[in-house]
């Protein structure tokens, strides 16, 4: 994924320096206009944050004007609860064991 950097109330959030710690995506090749590559990092300091490009009909589209749309990039900053949802709910039970060992019980 090409580098997003943002900074969202006085911090700043980077994909070059964070740890990617899960990735997904969707919609087929990059000329789709649902595909979407996603990516959950987390910052040196313990902050989770969620970055990704996609195509014109996917959450990170972009007003071209006319009332058309382009595909774009963006960033947003999660709480703990809501970087653990995203992993369970892309099933990436290696990167839930790893962060959040903690807080998962035997059913």
């Amino acid at each position: 994924m090409r580098g997003i950097k943002r900074i969202v109330d006085g911090l700043t959030y980077n994909t070059e320096t964070a740890t990617e710690v899960a990735r997904w995506g969707g919609g087929g090749s990059n000329n789709d206009f649902r595909y979407f590559d996603e990516g959950l990092y987390l910052t040196k300091k313990g902050r989770w944050f969620l970055a990704g490009h996609g195509g014109a009909m996917t959450h990170y589209a972009e007003s071209a004007g006319n009332n058309s749309w382009t595909g774009g990039c963006g960033l947003s900053p999660l709480t703990n609860q809501e970087a653990m949802e995203n992993l369970e709910r892309h099933g990436k039970i290696e990167a839930l064991e790893t962060y959040f060992a903690d807080q998962i019980q035997e059913a």
